[in-house]
């Protein structure tokens, strides 16, 4: 079975566009066919690289357009309307192109009998692991409506507490990049002229200005050396971020930062105990739902802790003991764990411990603001004050001579 990209006229003529999983170019022009479409391109999906292929890949889709269809079909289904109705509506509705093929795709797998959740998988992307297996646990206890309104909530709030967390970050990263541009101005264009002029004073210059001529002298004469340095260190990181191991020991640096390494933890773990109460009051085991939370969370090092847990509760073992015996969970976790599990509500204790950590995160994200703008005005008082000390004591120093 391949899968085919396409494209064809419609009963209006109109041109659509989109994939078929077919055994052949034949059966997928039968399958165009019976829509009451004709087809006018058909390549398979593997060999369809060059420009085609890439437009294709790069087309994303914003984390919005998933959240608004989850909430809108979760409110259709709701109110009863049937799950193609409900798809034919959402796809006149779409704006965003990528997302109306998939949601004609979607329509097309639900009317010639596939399952929702077997349409949702075609598109890893886009619907992650953990969203598919809810949707198919919906399916089988026929509480698709509730499923899908507790995703879109969850949607929602993983995109206002992304907001959060960047909005944090907004202020100090645009500071830090002005102060980067000025720098490199003062370094290419302003420091070489102040040099014309010293050398024509003749005098001996103090060891700041040397050091500020150095540096000057790396931006315009030596300039392959700072950007062989910083090719250099973005190869290494793009190394070591794409090995397990590697990715596992910048984790644990960014864990030992202060403030930051709190933000990082309280924001995965508010992830990890959100997203397995979800899984968990959907009906799902709760070794299948600690294998889907262990492949869609992003840390590493949550990612192993919870295959271990995960080994450890497959022999037989509570939950809450491999999370205790595990420095990365805090005591709260496995003490709310060994309650939720000894009242037989696992997923309701868990929602309230990610409320908690949201609210932790919150508190770090507060401190680090507070934080970061002393810290900015400090570190850019320090350079103003280094580059008028330069700058001025050659001047300085002359003046006194006379």
């Amino acid at each position: 079975m391949s899968t085919y990209i396409y494209k064809a006229r419609d009963k209006e003529g109109k041109i659509v566009s989109g994939t078929v999983d077919a055994s052949n170019k034949i059966s997928a022009s039968s399958v165009i066919s019976a829509r009451g479409w004709v087809p006018t391109s058909i390549v398979e999906k593997s060999k369809s690289q060059g420009v085609l292929g890439f437009l294709i890949n790069i087309r994303g889709i914003p984390a919005s357009s998933r959240s608004i269809f989850t909430r809108q079909l979760a409110t259709m289904v709701s109110a009863g309307l049937p799950l193609t109705q409900s798809l034919e509506l959402l796809f006149k509705q779409e704006n965003n192109s990528r997302m109306r093929e998939i949601i004609q795709e979607l329509y097309h797998d639900v009317e010639s009998g596939n399952s929702l959740s077997q349409g949702l998988s075609k598109y890893p992307e886009v619907f992650s692991r953990v969203y598919v297996n809810l949707v198919k646990a919906g399916e089988s206890s026929g509480s698709l409506d509730k499923v899908l309104t507790r995703l879109a909530e969850n949607e929602e709030k993983l995109r206002e507490f992304l907001g959060r967390v960047r909005g944090a970050f907004i202020y100090p990263i645009i500071v830090l990049n002005v102060m980067a541009f000025v720098f490199i101005i003062m370094m290419v264009m302003v420091v070489p002229r102040l040099v014309v002029m010293y050398k024509d004073l003749g005098s001996d210059l103090p060891l700041p200005t040397k050091i500020l001529i150095w540096i000057s002298d790396l931006f315009t004469k030596r300039f392959y050396i700072p950007l062989v340095l910083g090719v250099l260190a973005l190869a290494l990181y793009r190394y070591l971020s794409q090995s397990e191991n590697g990715k596992k020991q910048i984790s644990k640096f960014l864990f030992k930062l202060p403030i930051v390494g709190n933000l990082r933890k309280e924001s995965e773990l508010t992830e990890f105990c959100r997203t397995l109460s979800l899984l968990v009051s959907s009906g799902i085991p709760i070794l299948d739902s600690l294998s889907i939370v262990s492949d869609a969370i992003s840390d590493p090092v949550y990612r192993e802790s919870l295959k271990r847990a995960s080994k450890e509760v497959e022999r037989g073992v509570s939950l809450s003991t491999p999370l205790k015996a595990d420095s990365n969970f805090p005591s709260i976790l496995s003490q709310m764990v060994a309650v939720g599990e000894e009242t037989g509500k696992l997923d309701e204790v868990l929602l309230k411990v990610s409320y908690f950590f949201e609210s932790e995160t919150e508190s770090a994200l507060k401190s680090l603001t507070v934080a970061l703008e002393p810290a900015i005005m400090i570190v850019l008082g320090v350079l103003v004050a280094l580059l008028v000390i330069s700058i001025v004591m050659p001047i300085y120093k002359l003046t006194s001579q006379i």
